[in-house]
């Protein structure tokens, strides 16, 4: 018998990878580091020189004295300066859309002729290899505002800026994984040869341009070369820096990053970084139509020409949850400043008789639950003062809601700063109260056996009663006790409120009060109303 075929064991995806840089990091990394790691004393004029990072300290210093250098003794021309802002743009897209998008964040794939274009061009910014800028800014966010951030906007806008690359750092920085870098090709063959490429497209390729091209030398070098170089280190060095100071945070304030247009003008379109640093592996840096993002172009347009492709974007859900916590955040901090009414737990519960009652003595209005003083507004109403002496001592909920006038928001937040008490019942329910006596008398009735004569009286009462309970009100709304603030009442139970039956105010009820009064006691008093 033939041997039956095995089925390949199935890849296992969260296999660990052992190969990591991080991979024996402990839960505790950053705690533990800090609390133990040993720092360099501070830089004083006795250490300064021991403490200097000379490398890159050359490489910050040498191409702006040679651009100086240059405007002193060679002529700018046309074509050279045109030439120099367009190599700007092409190494520094070779920092934004290389070093930063496409391999410190993975944020799209690139085909191989890409990518060794942006391995040179990032090369031409001498601002290191790929494997070290972008081991240092992974670091950068893992670790941001903290001691371990190699170049944290906490240690000021300086050293952001380009402090940590002149002088040693005072403490380690903390570890990050590179070796999906380590495997790269193309990352490894630029790092091998930096040397070598760094001072070509750094200095010799734009002076070739220049000089094979309209036979300006001497500008080539001093700038579309030295000139240019300062322009596109210091541009990226705003990213550390400004995109740390300036700006607003949209999508997340615990941590430096933020967004402004001044920023991402120049840097390339990475001014963006409070978007950037909460959603670090999409692609874009500005997600709106009209911010300034030329890398997102760039990165785009590749795509379209095939030689780009997986554009990571994070979902707009997560992104409008970032927008809309930082807006709420806003909101709560303006609400402190802010007066508002009387939370409907503070005020008194008062019986729709005791309202009546008070009403005969202060200017009180029911609407919508809740009982309200408008001593202090009738003069000043737009619609006249003769609306509201009408509306005193009443359920004014169906007039208020667009019976008479269907008011504003800012009308229900005024009216809500003149409530003085809860009306019990949520409003006068008068089919409610009318049950509610018809089953009291009968009650009171029976148990004192009243004469057939008062029996008559009685049933005569009760079928007026029967009479008056069929004109209840199709609605009625109650009082939304739990609620401390005023919100506009949605359309619907607006609708609901001016289409129902007007209120049954018969004078039999106060022959029922009477009668039941005198049959079952004085009633319970309510406590008082809010002065």
């Amino acid at each position: 018998m033939s041997a039956v075929p095995q089925t390949p064991p199935a890849k296992v995806v969260n296999e660990l990878d052992p190969e990591a840089d991080d991979f024996q990091t402990p839960d505790n990394y950053v705690t533990k580091t800090v609390q133990n790691q040993k720092r360099l004393p501070p830089i004083t004029w006795s250490n300064l020189l021991s403490n200097i990072q000379w490398i890159s300290t050359l490489a910050l210093t040498i191409p702006p004295a040679l651009a100086i250098y240059g405007l002193r003794t060679t002529p700018l021309l046309w074509k050279t300066f045109a030439w120099s802002v367009v190599y700007y743009f092409i190494t520094g897209l070779g920092i934004t859309a290389g070093y930063h998008r496409l391999w410190a964040h993975r944020s799209y794939n690139a085909s191989k002729p890409l990518q060794v274009g942006l391995a040179l061009a990032g090369a031409g910014s001498v601002q290191g290899s790929i494997k070290w800028w972008s081991r240092g800014h992974r670091a950068h966010h893992r670790y941001t505002d903290t001691k371990l951030d190699p170049y944290s906007a906490h240690e000021g806008f300086w050293w952001a800026h380009m402090g940590w690359m002149l002088v040693k750092p005072r403490g380690k920085i903390g570890v990050a994984d590179i070796s999906d870098l380590n495997k790269s090709p193309v990352v490894r063959w630029q790092h091998n040869n930096y040397v070598i490429l760094m001072v070509f497209m750094g200095l010799v390729f734009p002076t070739l341009v220049a000089g094979l091209g309209w036979g300006d030398w001497a500008g080539g070098f001093f700038f579309a070369g030295a000139a240019r170089l300062v322009f596109v280190h210091h541009s990226t060095f705003c990213v550390n820096s400004l995109a740390h100071w300036l700006g607003e945070t949209p999508f997340d304030n615990k941590h430096t990053p933020k967004d402004h247009f001044i920023t991402a003008l120049v840097t390339v379109g990475e001014g963006y970084h409070n978007f950037h640093h909460q959603f670090p592996m999409d692609f874009r840096n500005a997600i709106k139509w009209y911010q300034y993002d030329p890398t997102k172009w760039f990165i785009w347009t590749m795509s379209k020409l095939g030689l780009a492709s997986h554009l990571k974007k994070f979902p707009d859900n997560e992104i409008k949850k970032g927008q809309y916590t930082m807006k709420l955040q806003v909101l709560q901090e303006q609400s402190k400043e802010i007066k508002w009414p009387v939370h409907s737990n503070d005020l008194p519960v008062i019986s729709w008789e005791d309202f009546k009652a008070e009403a005969k003595e202060r200017s009180l209005v029911a609407i919508h639950g809740f009982i309200h003083d408008v001593s202090s507004f009738i003069e000043d109403h737009p619609g006249g003062a003769h609306l509201l002496k009408k509306a005193i001592g009443t359920d004014a909920t169906t007039a208020f809601f667009g019976g008479v006038y269907d008011h504003s928001n800012a009308a229900h937040n005024l009216l809500a700063m003149m409530r003085v008490g809860i009306l019990d019942g949520g409003m006068e329910v008068e089919h409610l109260k009318l049950q509610g006596l018809r089953r009291n008398l009968s009650s009171a009735s029976l148990e004192s056996g009243v004469s057939s004569a008062s029996s008559v009286s009685v049933k005569s009462i009760l079928s007026e009663v029967e009479q008056i309970e069929n004109h209840k009100p199709v609605y009625q709304p109650v009082a939304l006790v739990s609620n401390p603030y005023t919100f506009n009442i949605p359309p619907s139970e607006k609708y609901r409120i001016i289409q129902s039956t007007p209120e049954v105010r018969p004078t039999v009820l106060s022959r029922l009060n009477s009668q039941v009064n005198s049959r079952a006691g004085s009633r319970p008093v309510s406590p008082p109303l809010s002065p």
